[in-house]
């Protein structure tokens, strides 16, 4: 019998869908750092419900790339990603900062692939 692979997360950037990493590679509530094929990073994160968040691994108030490294929550409903640096949350679907509305983080497009079977 052939091996069974996991679901990739894939990001949208432009018209495409580009694989980034495997599912087994996300722990609900820890980041995954990912870098894109124009230098630019994405912080990977994936709730407990399984669903899959990507935005920008820059954090705007520092300029440091670790959004990723920061801890994950919710707010209303919403979950949120702080910055382990400066503690900023920056919600995980929309990119706003929930401390000062007027900044804002890109957010990637994110979807998981079904699984394939290899031959």
């Amino acid at each position: 019998m052939s091996p069974t692979r996991c679901p990739v997360l894939q990001l949208r950037l432009g018209n495409d869908w580009l694989p980034i990493c495997e599912r087994s590679a996300l722990i609900p509530g820890r980041g995954v750092a990912a870098l894109l094929p124009d230098g630019r990073q994405a912080a990977l994160f994936m709730d407990r419900a399984g669903r899959t968040y990507a935005i920008d691994n820059r954090d705007p108030y520092s300029g440091a790339q670790v959004l990723s490294r920061g801890l994950t929550g919710t707010h209303d409903g919403r979950a949120f990603v702080a910055s382990p640096l400066l503690k900023q949350r920056f919600d995980l679907e929309t990119g706003r900062c929930l401390d000062d509305e007027s900044v804002v983080v890109t957010v990637y497009a994110s979807r998981l692939t079904p699984p394939s079977i290899e031959s």
